[in-house]
């Protein structure tokens, strides 16, 4: 199998938020889950639980946000 960008699910308290996705959206969050669960629907966390580490990835994969964070800090 691949190397998948997502590799650790944190067990953390959550911040319970609302969002409204695409069914495409969904169905590539249900197949993801299941790839990452060496091909196996049962057992495959559910897409809530992807969603987080998610855009943590993004967030910290994105340079331009990166660098414009460096460059507003002071120092």
């Amino acid at each position: 199998m691949t190397r998948l960008k997502l590799s650790d699910l944190a067990d953390e308290k959550p911040l319970r938020i609302t969002v409204d996705l695409p069914a495409r959206l969904h169905r590539e969050l249900l197949a993801y889950a299941v790839a990452l669960n060496d091909g196996e629907a049962k057992g495959a966390p559910p897409p809530e639980r992807l969603i987080p580490p998610m855009i943590e990835r993004f967030i910290a994969t994105d340079r331009s946000y990166s660098k414009g964070r460096r460059a507003a800090q002071p120092g």
